[in-house]
């Protein structure tokens, strides 16, 4: 009899009832369980799980009952209220001056590094220019919060089929049909084997792609993929595929790559994918088939075929610059990239090489002529770029150029070049001993300058053309190049402030002029910026020789603005506005990537095309059989531009220093360490406010103030005095930069070189 009920029970059970997808994911994160969780109890795999939850697919038995039995339980713990139950209201098409807002999601964590620009790097590049008032991306629920919308192809057409609209602003195709569907799709296959592609906006489109070369014809022709260009002689953006595993599966491709072929950074050229794509004529870059593949045909007239492909399981989202983005599910993956590229733009490789694309896409090398008598219309320089040809490597200043670099070529072997030689204008990493004042109060504080490089590039006027040689020259801070000239005589114990003198405690102070903080020996090449705040201090400047640029503008202004403006509409999604009082900026920092840990890494790839962007200016040669003295492939771009990333980085540590100055000279507080953007200083209390020096809210003017703009502070960390003590003692390194260790305190063997 009991087998006879078990049997009843078993039947019962798989028709056993569920709450709606939505539900489904309220109860989970009620109880705070994650979707890898309950996969592992139900023994199933994490994207079954995602699926009952989006209502992409529904569970069967055996795991139907024991999930409906969760859900059961979950509902008795955790029951549905009513503002759990309403409909929400349609998101209001966002007008493109006010940033709107997203709803909280869950997902992972961020990471970020100051790249060096040796980041894997897309083949073919896109210029385009003029900097257009940022993509709002209007409110949306999380896209696996609610059933997925998926079209469904005829097997004749095998067009997209009518769907209902996604929320407004969350596409960047919104406005242009050609892009109805956003600017990518996350391509998925479920166990059945059918092919989903995940667009922005909680949209899912059937693919009836059968292989890769189906894949890219359907994806151009179909899908109707892909963004407007960013300026008026720009290009439009080409689409996006992302492969997950699934889909790599379903498609015959490598789930992960080999040891040889992560080092070659592609498969081997006789893979059968290969093979297809040669065939059906569809073309990759010199780069082959990698994290970042680029599939095209040759362009005939203006219209383009060209897709670039995303594969994280190969790498493609680094995780110090993506977090957990390659391990979310298709839908929020969708919904992660999809902010990025109608905020920033479509990724094209690394966060660094899409950097260093946004600056060609708002400033493209060329445009269409005025029509000529025969009313035809020609390529022409576009004023403003940097051009279509790379400056000749024979043609670059010896003190601008990394060493290795072919102008350099006729230096003695093992030659180490000094300040007088060398133009070598980096971030701060300085520290020094607290005093015995200093020791006597409670905390250390480290404040942290937002988007620091992004402000330092705001304004600043850069070369766009090749450097003349000046002997003997007279300094003017408005012409960019580098100049060689003597600072040693700048005295930081009597300096200008403003229209005044003031005295000061120079030994407590870091050069401006040098890195390390260390007092500058004698002539050394430094940037425009370095020179003008040495004048602006009071003193007298004499350059014995320099490389200027006559030809000279704001380039990067309007890379600057894009980039401010995703990141202040993405940090007031998450809660961090720009108008907010100090102890609200602080209360709202306080926690902000936990309530929307999708958005948080956003945040993060924002910051790290900030820092790739520049640092690809100088990209350094990355193996390729190359030998000091030859040129390496970045040279022969038109953006390889050491000198540019020079002066970004000269004008953002000046900036820092004249708002420590600043500080000291009303406040008598020196700082402790300095690593690049960020600032440590002693205290008796915890909090920033126990040493900026606010007066009924409002700062001291040219000093530190908080807040969420690129070139204001926010709270890095607080640690005790004598956290700091210890840590320098047991390391034996009263110099020991406490910056770098100040935000949760954690110094290990491995960072000291033990």
């Amino acid at each position: 009899m009991s087998e006879l009920f078990d049997a009843v029970d078993a039947l019962l059970a798989s028709r056993a009832a569920l709450p709606p997808p939505v539900e489904r994911k309220r109860l989970r994160a009620a109880h705070g369980l994650t979707i890898d969780e309950v996969a592992t109890a139900l023994k199933v795999r994490r994207a079954t799980v995602s699926g009952w939850e989006s209502g992409k697919t529904e569970p069967r038995p055996p795991e139907r009952d024991a999930y409906a039995r969760l859900l059961d339980k979950l509902a008795e713990l955790y029951p549905a209220t009513q503002a759990d139950t309403a409909t929400p209201a349609p998101a209001p098409v966002a007008e493109a001056a006010v940033p709107a807002t997203f709803t909280a999601a869950p997902a992972p964590t961020e990471a970020q590094t100051l790249s060096t620009g040796q980041a894997p790097e897309a083949a073919a590049m896109t210029p385009t220019e003029n900097p257009q008032p940022p993509t709002p991306v209007a409110a949306a629920p999380a896209a696996a919060t609610r059933p997925a919308r998926t079209t469904r192809p005829s097997s004749t057409s095998r067009r997209p089929g009518a769907r209902k609209a996604a929320p407004a602003g969350t596409r960047a195709g919104d406005g242009d049909p050609r892009f109805e569907n956003g600017p990518l799709a996350v391509v998925d296959a479920d166990e059945e084997g059918k092919v989903l592609a995940y667009c922005t906006g909680g949209l899912v489109l059937d693919v009836p792609a059968k292989s890769i070369p189906a894949l890219v014809d359907w994806m151009l022709r179909e899908a109707k993929l892909g963004a407007p260009k960013l300026s008026g002689p720009g290009k439009d953006a080409d689409p996006l595929i992302v492969l997950t595993e699934a889909a790599l599966e379903r498609y015959g491709l490598p789930v992960t790559l080999t040891e040889e072929e992560k080092h070659a950074g592609r498969i081997p050229e006789g893979h059968k994918v290969i093979k297809q794509l040669a065939r059906a004529e569809w073309k990759l870059t010199k780069r082959g088939f990698g994290p970042w593949a680029r599939i095209y045909r040759p362009a005939t007239g203006s219209e383009r075929a060209c897709v670039q492909l995303c594969i994280p399981s190969w790498n493609a989202l680094d995780t110090r610059h993506w977090g957990t983005a390659g391990q979310l599910p298709p839908a929020e993956l969708a919904r992660v990239l999809g902010v990025y590229a109608s905020r920033v733009m479509t990724p094209r490789g690394s966060t660094a090489v899409t950097g260093l694309e946004l600056m060609t896409a708002l400033h493209p090398p060329t445009r269409a002529s005025e029509p000529d008598a025969d009313g035809k219309r020609h390529s022409e320089h576009n004023p403003g770029s940097l051009g279509k040809d790379a400056i000749d490597p024979m043609n670059w200043p010896p003190c601008e150029v990394p060493d290795g670099h072919p102008v350099l070529k006729d230096l003695p072997r093992f030659h180490v070049r000094g300040p007088a030689e060398k133009l070598f204008e980096e971030a701060y990493d300085w520290a020094r001993p607290m005093t015995d004042a200093e020791c006597t109060l409670r905390h250390l504080i480290g404040i942290d300058v937002n988007m620091a490089f992004a402000a330092g590039a705001n304004g600043l006027t850069v070369g766009l053309g090749e450097a003349t040689h000046i002997k003997g020259p007279a300094f003017d801070p408005k012409l960019p190049g580098s100049w060689l000239v003597d600072l040693s005589h700048v005295d930081l114990s009597r300096v200008k402030v403003g229209k005044e003198w003031v005295e000061l405690d120079g030994s407590l102070l870091p050069s401006p002029f040098t890195p390390k903080g260390e007092r500058p020996e004698g002539p050394a090449w430094y940037s425009t910026p370095t020179v003008a705040y040495a004048a602006e201090l009071g003193y007298e400047v004499r350059p014995v020789e320099a490389w200027v640029r006559r030809e000279n503008g704001r380039y990067l202004d309007g890379w600057y603005n894009r980039l401010r403006d995703a990141y202040l509409a993405t940090m007031a999604d998450l809660g961090v506005h720009a108008d907010l009082a100090p102890e609200d900026f602080l209360t709202a920092m306080d926690g902000y990537k936990d309530r929307d840990p999708e958005l948080a890494i956003v945040i993060s790839a924002i910051k790290a095309t900030v820092k790739g962007g520049l640092g690809k200016l100088r990209e350094r040669p990355r193996a390729e059989g190359w030998r000091p003295g030859e040129p390496w492939r970045a040279l022969s771009r038109p953006t390889w531009r050491p000198d540019i990333r020079a002066a970004v980085i000269s004008r953002t540590r000046i900036n820092l220093h004249r708002k420590i100055v600043k500080h000291a000279s009303f406040t008598g507080q020196y700082p402790i360490a300095i690593l690049s953007d960020c600032v440590v200083y002693a205290a008796n209390g915890p909090s920033p406010l126990d040493f900026l020096p606010y007066r009924e809210g409002k700062p001291l003017p040219g000093g530190f103030k908080l807040g969420v703009n690129p070139g204001l502070v926010k709270h890095e960390g607080t640690q005790e005095v004598l956290w700091g003590e210890e840590v320098r003692e047991k390391f034996n390194a009263p110099e020991l930069n406490l910056a770098r260790y100040i935000k949760d305190g954690t110094v290990t063997d491995a960072d000291n070189g033990e």
